[in-house]
């Protein structure tokens, strides 16, 4: 049985190579059953953290789960959000295969998925990145959409100026100019692609801040009751997301204007399901605003998990 480090990982998954195998991924017959939710009190403030359990296959071949917990007052302690372990089976026999550090596998897939939507949301020429957020998902959300976009300008803000300042001088990507901003309304409505990827259960970014062509990439929010963009910024956008049925049962951002008769599920353009068999061509125009819903799949830890099991299988 091989455990895969943070550092193996890492080594293993450049991001045009993920972002390949995640979209022929959803061209595949993975089976994919919903993840399970359960909230335990940590002692350390008023929100529960979240343990979670993500189970995929893919028949004959592997057999996977993820089994992370989500603590949001880690980030306090300089420590990171997610913890966990995937576990990674022969699909013919159970044999177990491997052990991955989670927390690196969920980065790099999550931010993987980010930059395969965008591939398909974002104005093709885009050249700036808004990344709202100095978490561990946050330097990997820039290098995923540096992969798949010229970005020639990134602007970084957290409630944590010095973390901003962090995250922007270590990043050290080539030709690509990053900086801390201290206001989100500085930079705003001035790029062209906005990440976002925080804990926050109340909005971030507001639609009378956005302008036309703007593609708005929301990972943070997991949970029914948190959102990072408001319902204006939902109702006056074209909306996808990584699953329907994912989004419609965990997003805030979806589930809390549906409340109010303000969305309905019919109103998400299409998922990744769709954008990666061509039964929907994503950005119809330049002027468009693009929400791009992303609650996490257990699919995308399956296919990286085997992208990093087969290069050791080839390597040994």
């Amino acid at each position: 049985m091989k455990f895969f480090s943070k550092t193996e990982i890492e080594k293993a998954l450049d991001y045009p190579s993920l972002i390949e195998k995640l979209e022929d991924a959803f061209q595949q017959n993975y089976e994919i059953p919903q993840r399970l939710h359960y909230n335990y009190e940590s002692g350390m403030g008023q929100d529960a953290s979240t343990m979670l359990l993500m189970p995929a296959w893919k028949n004959e071949k592997y057999v996977g789960l993820k089994v992370i917990s989500v603590s949001p007052y880690n980030s306090e302690k300089n420590q990171a959000t997610i913890q966990g372990v995937y576990v990674l089976m022969n699909a013919k026999d159970g044999q177990l295969l491997a052990l991955y550090d989670a927390k690196s596998l969920t980065n790099l897939r999550t931010a993987a998925s980010s930059a395969l939507a965008s591939k398909y949301l974002s104005k093709k020429y885009a050249k700036s990145l808004f990344m709202i957020g100095t978490g561990a998902l946050a330097p990997e959300l820039i290098k995923a959409h540096c992969a798949v976009r010229p970005i020639e300008k990134v602007a970084v803000w957290g409630r944590n100026f010095e973390k901003a300042r962090k995250v922007s001088d270590e990043l050290g990507l080539n030709g690509v100019q990053v900086f801390p901003v201290k206001n989100i309304k500085d930079f705003v409505s001035k790029a062209e692609i906005i990440s976002t990827a925080t804990s926050s259960p109340a909005p971030l970014v507001f639609g009378n801040q956005l302008v036309r062509g703007q593609h708005l990439d929301l990972v943070g929010a997991f949970k029914p009751t948190w959102r990072e963009a408001d319902e204006e910024v939902i109702i006056n956008s074209s909306v996808f997301a990584d699953t329907r049925k994912g989004a419609l049962k965990e997003s805030g951002e979806l589930l809390m204007p549906m409340g109010k008769g303000l969305f309905a599920p019919e109103d998400i353009k299409a998922d990744l399901f769709d954008l990666c068999n061509k039964q929907h061509a994503g950005r119809s125009y330049d002027e468009e605003k693009t929400v791009f819903i992303s609650v996490g799949y257990a699919l995308e830890d399956l296919a990286a998990a085997e992208l990093v099991w087969e290069k050791y299988i080839m390597e040994k």
